[in-house]
């Protein structure tokens, strides 16, 4: 991955900070945000999508506009994220502590989460922090997930309920 300025193809309106590390054909929309992030091969990004230092994104990856990925958020190869999808990284924000100075990065606590690979993420869904979504996991539009998802399954709802097996990942494990 190279950091240099002439590698990349920024787009009119995108704001892309030179310490973001892109892969090779990576497309970004206009109205992007990257700052100290990764983001692999082939991966295309919408407009309005925001990547915060220190996630990562896999290659081959597909997110969707006006979607947040923020710090601590690692998405594995081949995950598509939907329309104005969601990760959360604290658990417990706060703009101050508690004698009413503005917070620090020393005054709360990133949880981390894991998008594992071939993961869908349907539109306008949030996914809390310290979770992990496992290969091939299926997340409906709107669901808020706040626990692990398991491998190979589908999960939908207010809080994220199992719903059953990922129909396409059966066919493709049979062929």
């Amino acid at each position: 991955m190279s950091a240099a300025n002439e590698n990349r193809q920024v787009p009119q309106f995108a704001c892309v900070a030179d310490d973001v590390r892109m892969g090779q054909r990576v497309r970004l929309a206009s109205y992007v945000n990257l700052y100290g992030c990764e983001i692999g091969d082939d991966t295309r990004l919408g407009a309005f999508v925001e990547v915060q230092r220190d996630a990562k994104i896999g290659r081959r990856c597909k997110i969707s506009s006006h979607s947040f990925v923020c710090s601590g958020v690692t998405i594995e190869d081949e995950v598509f994220i939907g329309h104005g999808v969601i990760f959360i990284n604290d658990r417990y924000p706060r703009a101050t502590t508690t004698d009413g100075a503005p917070q620090t990065e020393d005054d709360w606590k990133m949880e981390h989460t894991v998008v594992r690979k071939g993961a869908s993420i349907g539109s306008g869904a949030i996914v809390m922090c310290g979770v992990e979504i496992g290969a091939g996991a299926l997340v409906g539009a709107g669901a808020m997930v706040v626990r692990d998802v398991p491998a190979g399954s589908i999960v939908a709802g207010h809080p994220a309920r199992l719903r059953g097996p990922a129909l396409e990942l059966k066919k493709r494990e049979s062929q």
